[in-house]
């Protein structure tokens, strides 16, 4: 199996529970922004992040398993675990019970 099917598998859970998450508390422009913002700054440092481990020869990758796009010497691959973590736990913080705090719609 290759970096990106098992990356594409791993995003569907967090796109399935967003998904259930903007159904179910009708989440507004606002979470929206503020998700994609977020995923956006991780995005931005995985990619930093990872060209400098990949530099400094911290692991490498079984180059048959890769799509072969890169951005520096980050595979794209990599760039699924920020959107899934991004998009997963603000979803899950939203079907949380309110406790008091107000969901913004």
């Amino acid at each position: 199996m290759s970096y990106l099917a098992l990356a594409g598998l791993f995003l569907l859970f967090p796109v399935a529970v967003a998904a259930y998450a903007a159904w179910r508390r009708r989440l507004g422009r606002r979470w929206w922004a503020a998700t994609v913002l977020t995923i956006a700054i991780l995005v931005v440092l995985t990619v930093v992040f990872d060209n400098l481990m990949i530099a400094a020869d911290l692991f490498r990758y079984n180059e048959e398993l890769l799509t072969g796009w890169r951005v520096g010497l980050a595979p794209v691959e990599d760039l699924v675990w920020p959107v899934a973590a991004g998009l997963l736990l603000p979803a899950v913080s939203a079907l949380l019970p309110d406790s008091g705090r107000e969901v913004e719609a």
